[in-house]
């Protein structure tokens, strides 16, 4: 089980790198052709679209995957419940275009919003069948999958953006490419869903729950859109968007992947707890080694890495991304718990867990950005993510029959490592990013810092095994595979030197 995770996780994570890669292109060709008023734009409308699609999102994938006698009647009733609500959802959007326009002040919404709302329609028509890659451990074909789906998506944005050079780009871009997407889900899966309910009672009593959860979640993750939207406008909040973005990506494009490949592999452990708990902490284990000196990285290198990638225009930018990049620590620690409590069929704790968080969350967005603006929203989420996260470490730990030491024993030295790392960056980086006017300016700093905190952490984090004892955990795990690779690296030279 350990190796098809890792075999998934790898491919998981593999595909998140090539997105990103195309992702990254993506955003500095669009940053240095649009303004931030025009992702501004783009995020009111979405923000939208995305509290809309909260009532309609039951999760039914999940349900799917977690669901071990699964019929071709769950499939059709899933299919069915998704065209349902997105059909839904596109005609909520053009009943709620003209108000949200007077909402945020921003008359361009209207046309916008009813667009996204249609490609909302689009995207529920989209081939159910597909979920058989992930329920089926079939990583390879999920991967091709969705990899598609991004560079179909990445190139229809980019022409369209030289060609308009505005926010109509990232809108006609989104409709476009769900069409495109549409018709290939069904090339790649024979199954074609028929309409039917006759599973529903098996499928909503875990989805609903799921509905529950994705509108928690969105109340933790997207109140900025309408707060920071409402007050100070668009510009600012297509700054804050950016940052959020940014500061994410070491949760979204690293630990979300490798989610996704744990939840069918968690399933399967759902009737042991013990051995459900011994996986969650390896895992923990490795999601810390890795992303948690990814985020303290992207913290420290702030500076040089706006003005690299988006240009001077985003110099606002710098200070959110700083001070996000701590709540995006607290995301990477937590979100595997999210997986646990799906395969236990306990999707209702982590919604409780997560509307805590959201009412702490709330109560310190009103208080702080009506008077500091979008770096009081920053703020506000990491105090929040502070107070909620070690509620989720006790009761996490309290359903897989582990102790919070454990969970502090598996994380304990990539925290102090990355801290480490963080702290010899700043000193060292502190006077070049004082100096930068331009985008030429911040590549060779960035190099320098980047090869310097990899330096740092590797260092840190190997002291630390050795001063331990090597205890087994993360770093043997990957001591190990490593030498696998290096085994099998050794093998295929030998036989292609023995064949010459």
């Amino acid at each position: 089980m350990t190796q098809r995770i890792a075999a998934g996780a790898l491919l998981m994570v593999l595909f998140k790198l090539l997105e990103r890669s195309l992702g990254l292109i993506s955003t500095l060709i669009l940053a240095r052709l649009l303004l931030p008023k025009d992702f501004g734009i783009v995020a009111m409308g979405m923000s939208l679209i995305a509290l809309i699609e909260l009532f309609s999102a039951f999760g039914l994938d999940s349900a799917l995957i977690q669901r071990r006698d699964v019929t071709r009647d769950h499939y059709n009733t899933a299919w069915t419940f998704n065209v349902m609500a997105g059909c839904l959802v596109g005609l909520m959007m053009a009943a709620a275009a003209v108000p949200a326009s007077h909402f945020y002040r921003e008359p361009n919404l209207v046309l916008v919003i009813i667009l996204l709302g249609v490609s909302s329609a689009i995207q529920s028509l989209e081939n159910v069948g597909v979920v058989d890659f992930r329920r089926n451990l079939e990583f390879d074909r999920e991967f091709r999958y969705m990899l598609t789906k991004k560079v179909v998506s990445f190139a229809i944005a980019i022409p369209l953006a030289f060609a308009l050079r505005n926010y109509w780009a990232l809108v006609i871009g989104t409709l476009l490419s769900r069409v495109v997407i549409l018709g290939y889900s069904y090339v790649v899966h024979p199954f074609r869903p028929r309409f039917s309910l006759a599973a529903s009672g098996d499928l909503m009593h875990f989805s609903k729950w799921m509905v529950a959860s994705n509108l928690v979640a969105f109340l933790r993750e997207r109140p900025a859109d309408f707060i920071v939207g409402r007050i100070s406008g668009p510009q600012s909040l297509g700054i804050f968007s950016i940052a959020n973005q940014l500061a994410s990506m070491p949760s979204t494009e690293l630990v979300a992947p490798i989610n996704r490949a744990l939840l069918p592999a968690y399933a399967r452990l759902a009737d042991d707890p013990v051995a459900l708990g011994k996986q969650y902490l390896a895992v923990m284990g490795v999601i810390a080694l890795l992303a948690v000196p990814a985020v303290a990285g992207l913290a420290a290198t702030a500076p040089f890495v706006i003005m690299l990638v988006l240009g001077p225009k985003w110099r606002e930018a710098i200070a959110v991304l700083e001070v996000l990049a701590f709540f995006g620590i607290t995301q990477v620690l937590q979100t595997n718990a999210y997986s646990a409590f799906l395969a236990l069929g306990k999707p209702d704790v982590f919604v409780r867990i997560n509307a805590f968080h959201v009412v702490a969350l709330l109560i310190a967005l009103f208080a702080l950005t009506p008077t500091y603006g979008m770096y009081g929203a920053a703020w506000a989420y990491v105090i929040s993510a502070l107070i909620a996260l070690p509620v989720n470490f006790v009761i996490i730990t309290r359903f897989l029959s582990l102790r919070v030491l454990d969970l502090v024993i598996a994380v304990w030295r990539p925290l102090v490592s990355a801290t480490i790392m963080y702290l010899v960056v700043i000193f060292d980086g502190r006077e070049a990013s004082e100096m930068l006017a331009s985008s030429a300016d911040a590549f060779l700093p960035l190099v320098r810092a980047v090869l310097l905190g990899v330096v740092v952490y590797i260092t840190s984090s190997g002291l630390l095994w050795l001063l331990m004892g090597r205890p087994a955990g993360a770093e043997s795990w990957l001591l190990e595979q490593a030498g696998e690779i290096w085994g099998k690296a050794r093998k295929a030279l030998r036989q292609i030197a023995g064949s010459r």
